[in-house]
């Protein structure tokens, strides 16, 4: 089963390299809009940001690209919670052309639940953010197919 399409962007003009295709960077760019989608989809909205000074910074990020992407082209973006601990969330995204099956890139995430301001650095997840990230991809998700180069993985710090 696909993951959960929680983000679509049209590819702008500006984002089209001299090969006419989609710039590398810019599948980078439409996955971080989708962890934005993410995070307000686990409860991780503008009104906690503000009540809590907390919010979810990016670790480390994988990207395959697997096919061209051409101007006109709508991207749709699914998201699937790979794996999660206290403080992070290991995210698969699927990058997709609107209307076809085959994948454009993947992308991994790895993010991690930071406070920021005075007392900044990692911080807890709620019991209720973890729940809503533990119960994301729902009953049916299966595995995340996205390919990768090396593990992108949680490794348990004492």
């Amino acid at each position: 089963m696909s993951a959960r399409v929680i983000f679509r962007t049209p590819i702008h003009p500006d984002w089209i390299d001299y090969n006419q295709h989609l710039n590398d960077a810019y599948y980078v760019v439409a996955m971080s809009r989708a962890c934005d989608s993410f995070m307000v989809a686990v409860g991780i909205d503008e009104a906690y940001r503000t009540s809590t000074q907390c919010t979810l910074y990016s670790l480390e990020a994988h990207t395959h690209w697997l096919r061209e992407v051409k101007f006109g082209e709508i991207l749709e973006i699914g998201a699937h919670v790979i794996g999660f601990d206290n403080k992070r969330v290991h995210l698969g995204f699927e990058v997709r052309v609107e209307g076809k099956d085959d994948l454009a890139a993947t992308g991994e995430f790895m993010l991690l639940h930071y406070r920021q301001g005075e007392n900044a650095g990692a911080a807890t997840f709620p019991e209720a953010i973890r729940a809503a990230i533990g119960a994301f991809n729902g009953p049916d998700a299966g595995e995340w197919p996205g390919p990768s180069s090396r593990a992108l993985t949680l490794v348990k710090r004492a």
